[in-house]
């Protein structure tokens, strides 16, 4: 989760919502990403869509059997169905996102009981550390806007 928290907080550098995520097989880093919404003025452009994208054209493969993505935040609807049909093993989240999440909050994209592929879920890793950013991030936010 610490290698999630640094893209994070590269994000948070960038003037992006400050969420990272990493995919790991075996122990193996295939992917390292954060967000680039606003750089590439891209709504898809989350940090586990961009994970995904990385690990599945550095391994050759559209299926990430086996593997295992830590993010900061809960993964949204797009990026959980991303998740699901990279057939990824496992999710390990920090903080939930009671406004988009689509893995708990608002949704169960990952384990819905009708979806052919389930995925394991852990969350609370780093959460501490992870909320501090986002507060950090968007209590800038609210003050640069007035």
């Amino acid at each position: 989760m610490e290698l999630a928290l640094e893209q994070a907080r590269a994000s948070f550098d960038l003037d992006e919502v400050p969420i990272g995520a990493v995919l790991v097989r075996d122990g193996v880093v295939l992917a390292r990403a954060h967000n680039l919404v606003r750089q590439r003025k891209e709504p898809t452009a989350h940090a586990e869509m961009l994970a995904i994208q990385a690990a599945a054209r550095a391994t050759g493969e559209m299926r990430l059997v086996g593997s295992t993505v830590y993010t900061t935040v809960e993964p949204c609807f797009m990026c959980a169905g991303a998740l699901v049909h990279a057939r990824v093993a496992r999710v390990v989240w920090a903080v939930r996102d009671p406004k988009f999440g689509g893995c708990k909050s608002l949704g169960e994209v990952l384990t819905h009981p009708d979806s052919n592929h389930k995925i394991q879920i852990t969350e609370g890793v780093g959460a501490e550390t992870s909320r501090a950013l986002l507060r950090s991030f968007f209590k800038t936010k609210r003050s640069t806007a007035r």
